[in-house]
C-alpha cells in the first residue's frame, strides 16, 4: 500500500474576473458516487448560476472525470483537472461556478480564471497525508496504562476506541512501517504482559 494526499474537509474560495465571479468549492470525496453526489448538491445550491463546471479524480477504480458545463471545449473542466492533477492530490472533488458578468473572457481567459479558481481553493484546503497503517487491540492493567499511553505517544499512534472494564482495552493505529518496532517495544518495556492483536491494514491521516 502506498501513501496519497487528499484534504481534510469541504472549503471554497472565489475570484472575480470582468465581473464574472468564479465559486470553487473543494470536497474531499473517495468514492465517484461520492463525487457525483457533491456535484449534483453544488449544482442545486448555485440553481442560478451561467455555469458549474467540476472536475473530480478519486482512487476508485483510478477515476477521474471532468466537465466543461457549456463552456468552450477544453477552456475550464480539463484546466480543473489539470490543477488537481499538478497539485498531487487524490480522492477530491472541484466545483467551481461561474457567474458570468456580460463580458466574454475568450479561450485563454476562460483557461486562465477556471484554473485561477481552482488553485486558490485548493490552496484554502487543508491537506493531509494518508498512509499505510495498522490497527490493533492491547489489554493492559490500570497500573500500565498511563506509561502504555507514554510509549504510544512516542510512535505517534492514534487511539481509536478505549474501553474502561475490568482491564482496559485500547483500539490504537499506528503507520505500518512502525508496527514491528512498536510490539518489541511493548513486549520488552512490559515483559510481554500486554499481549498485542492485530485487525486489519487500513489508510489513516497522520
Amino acid at each position: 500500500m502506498e501513501g496519497y494526499k487528499t484534504i481534510k474537509e469541504l472549503c471554497s474560495a472565489e475570484t472575480e474576473v470582468k465581473h464574472s465571479r468564479f465559486i470553487a468549492t473543494v470536497c474531499p470525496c473517495k468514492t465517484e458516487r461520492e463525487a457525483t453526489d457533491f456535484i449534483a448538491s453544488m449544482r442545486k445550491k448555485y440553481w442560478d448560476a451561467k455555469h458549474n463546471v467540476y472536475a473530480f479524480s478519486v482512487r476508485e477504480n483510478c477515476t477521474k472525470r471532468f466537465s466543461d458545463d457549456g463552456e468552450p471545449h477544453s477552456t475550464a473542466g480539463l484546466p480543473v483537472m489539470e490543477v488537481i492533477n499538478h497539485s498531487g492530490i487524490t480522492d477530491i472533488a472541484v466545483v467551481v461556478t461561474r457567474y458570468f458578468g456580460g463580458i466574454l473572457l475568450g479561450t485563454g481567459g476562460l483557461v486562465r480564471a477556471y484554473s485561477e479558481a481552482a488553485r486558490l481553493a485548493l490552496e484554502t484546503a487543508e491537506v493531509v497525508t494518508i498512509l499505510p497503517a495498522k490497527s490493533f487491540e492491547i489489554k493492559c492493567d490500570y497500573g500500565d496504562y498511563d506509561p502504555l499511553l507514554k510509549l504510544l505517544e512516542g510512535f505517534d499512534t492514534k487511539i481509536l476506541s478505549t474501553d474502561f472494564a475490568d482491564n482496559v482495552l485500547l483500539k490504537v493505529a499506528v503507520k505500518a512501517e512502525l508496527y514491528n518496532d512498536l510490539k518489541l517495544k511493548c513486549t520488552d518495556k512490559f515483559c510481554a504482559r500486554i499481549p498485542f492483536l492485530e485487525l486489519e491494514d487500513i489508510f489513516m491521516g497522520f
